[in-house]
């Protein structure tokens, strides 16, 4: 009996040391591609002219759409920010949805609103009624939409892609702080390849502890928060490894809500956001991928590395926790929403090799992590396996992850050199370190908890996130 309880227990940690060894194997091939692709950027950025793209008329107009709710706190100064992009033509849409504060009254302070009879067209569903619309006065082309609120974001967004005019959309949180430059370069897949991108997204990183100045972010620095400081790995590896790897492959399927711009067309043509779904974000370049695919027309959706939006991120465990549940829950609804493109050749890389590694590695991955560890343990205690083993299976499942992590750092650093001290790098490497014992497997646990929200169908509204504000310059 004994025996037969042994080879069992062996079976299963060879198979968990299998798992972790695929995985990271993926990450490190992942970032092989991307770090191929960023060298393939700066090789091109010297022939690639900015400032000609602003005065070019392939340079598409943009309708920039914010979703605002309870956001009174900085929603004027985003606006601004906003409004202020180096962008040849740009409108503002924010949609103010049922906020309870003084979001609405500091807007039509800030911009002199007046209110407009308008006939919002019915492009793609909404459900919340739309109470007014208001234009600003003089030459700022800002509207807010003032709407009744059903908890979900893609409402919002749905009403504003009904009030846009623009060709191309693009998608920002209210509390994002966009670099000046981050629109133009985030169209430009859309100048060099008009025919084919219907999407392009821009990297995301965390600006807590970053100094601000009117909506800008002046001076980066690593977080003073060791909870936001793992973030801050955590980003640079989903952007490098997630978004730019699979961009390169033709298989991106999450476009950050936070910052990402969509022909206006393909949106209306897929129906909009969809309002059953929690993960609207990879919900929506899913459903592209399936109606261009259907369609057999030749498109790309693509990352660009270079355009940041710097966002709050949270910096204590109950928010946190709060939010991963919500990704959680947002992947494996996305993922049975459209199970067409499992393992489906028609739809390339994106059903061959994307979807089954979300599948495997992202939505069910806590599982067999936190199983692994467990039956590891077991093993151990019962003298089923030895050291060495649990050894190497230390080195394969974190060491291997640390070393990927840091890859991550260094690329990213030695591309953009955002960090000025060498303190924050060394910070960077410690979190890199550290994520991996105990928040690692706490985040693990809360990715579960997502998960079985998303079996039990629990839970589905938009949600909110206490924030402390971005950090203003200090005058020596």
């Amino acid at each position: 009996m004994r025996g037969t309880l042994s080879h069992i227990f062996q079976v299963l940690n060879w198979l968990g040391l299998s798992y972790f060894l695929a995985l990271n194997t993926i990450y490190l091939i992942l970032i092989a591609v991307a770090a191929i692709n960023l060298g393939e950027y700066f090789r091109k950025k010297p022939f690639t002219s900015f400032q000609d793209a602003l005065k070019s008329p392939s340079t598409l107009p943009v309708s920039v759409l914010v979703p605002a709710h309870n956001e009174e706190a900085g929603i004027v100064e985003s606006a601004r920010a906003i409004l202020a992009l180096n962008y040849p033509q740009l409108e503002l849409i924010i949609v103010e949805d049922g906020s309870t504060d003084l979001t609405f009254e500091k807007l039509r302070q800030a911009f002199d609103l007046v209110e407009i009879p308008v006939v919002v067209p019915q492009l793609v569903p909404t459900m919340g009624k739309i109470d007014s619309v208001h234009i600003a006065k003089g030459l700022i082309d800002l509207t807010v939409v003032r709407k009744q609120s059903i908890g979900q974001k893609t409402d919002a967004l749905n009403a504003a892609i009904n009030i846009a005019k623009y060709p191309l959309l693009c998608m920002v949180d209210a509390d994002a702080i966009l670099d000046e430059e981050a629109l133009i370069k985030v169209t430009m897949p859309f100048v060099d390849d008009p025919l084919r991108v219907v999407a392009t997204g821009g990297a995301i990183r965390p600006a807590n502890s970053c100094a601000t100045y009117r909506g800008r972010v002046t001076q980066v620095r690593m977080p003073n928060n060791w909870l936001a400081r793992i973030q801050v790995i955590e980003y640079l590896r989903a952007f490098l490894l997630g978004r730019s790897g699979w961009s390169q492959l033709g298989a991106l399927l999450i476009i950050s809500g936070a910052f990402g711009v969509f022909r206006k067309d393909v949106v209306i043509a897929v129906n909009g956001y969809n309002h059953a779904s929690i993960g609207e974000d990879a919900d929506l370049v899913a459903r592209i991928h399936k109606y261009l695919r259907k369609q057999k027309t030749p498109y790309k959706v693509t990352f660009v590395s270079e355009p940041v939006c710097w966002t709050e991120v949270p910096e204590d465990l109950a928010t946190l926790r709060k939010q991963r549940r919500r990704w959680s829950r947002g992947l494996a609804d996305t993922l049975w929403s459209n199970p067409a493109l499992f393992m489906n050749p028609r739809y390339g890389t994106l059903g061959m090799l994307a979807i089954p590694y979300f599948v495997f590695f992202e939505l069910f991955g806590p599982l067999v992590e936190l199983a692994g560890i467990v039956i590891l343990v077991i093993a151990l205690a019962l003298n089923f396996v030895n050291l060495y083993f649990a050894g190497l299976f230390f080195l394969v499942a974190i060491g291997y992850g640390i070393l990927l992590s840091i890859l991550s750092l260094l690329i990213e650093e030695a591309s953009y050199h955002r960090y000025n001290q060498w303190r924050d790098l060394v910070r960077a490497i410690e979190a890199s370190i550290l994520e991996n014992f105990g928040f690692r497997q706490l985040h693990a646990y809360w990715r579960l908890e997502g998960l079985m929200q998303a079996v039990l169908k629990s839970d589905r509204n938009w949600g909110t996130m206490s924030r402390k504000g971005f950090t203003q310059p200090t005058e020596n």
